[in-house]
């Protein structure tokens, strides 16, 4: 049986402001794009002039973000994934591949480039987001898979 998704605006639209105002902090703070492949990059090969306290900190904040939500809210962290190890890898492999051959992640383009007005963002959200809807049809539809 599929797995159906909880329809929460409040919290989504509470999470897409923070993401928001975290986007426009660092850009403003640091001249710096919100992308999270970028940033992890950043981290693990720092550059001449770079700020690798800026990419721990921002990346910091993402693992501890279910902590704080624990204790604000007494709520715990639910994630449904799959449990077929090899379609998890594939699909990690397949995304750092549109990552690096799109020139940015999915945060970068689809927060930061479209809120610029990047044509290459837009073209780049656009397939991503397709990609994305088709293959979660055929997951859920054609092949019957719930999760």
């Amino acid at each position: 049986m599929p797995v159906q998704t909880e329809f929460t605006p409040l919290a989504s639209a509470a999470g897409g402001a923070l993401i928001g105002c975290a986007a426009v902090l660092l850009m403003l703070m640091s001249g710096r794009i919100a992308g999270i492949s970028g940033i992890l990059g950043r981290l693990i090969w720092p550059s001449e002039g770079s700020r690798p306290f800026e990419a721990f900190a921002f990346v910091l904040g993402l693992l501890l973000a279910p902590a704080v939500w624990i204790v604000a809210l007494g709520q715990s962290v639910t994630q449904v994934m799959t449990d077929n190890m090899p379609l998890a890898a594939i699909a990690g492999l397949l995304v750092g591949f549109g990552a690096v051959y799109g020139g940015g992640c999915t945060s970068g383009h689809g927060v930061c480039g479209i809120s610029r007005w990047s044509k290459r963002s837009l073209v780049a959200t656009a397939v991503f987001m397709a990609t994305a809807m088709l293959v979660v049809f055929v997951t859920r539809h054609v092949l019957g898979g719930g999760s």
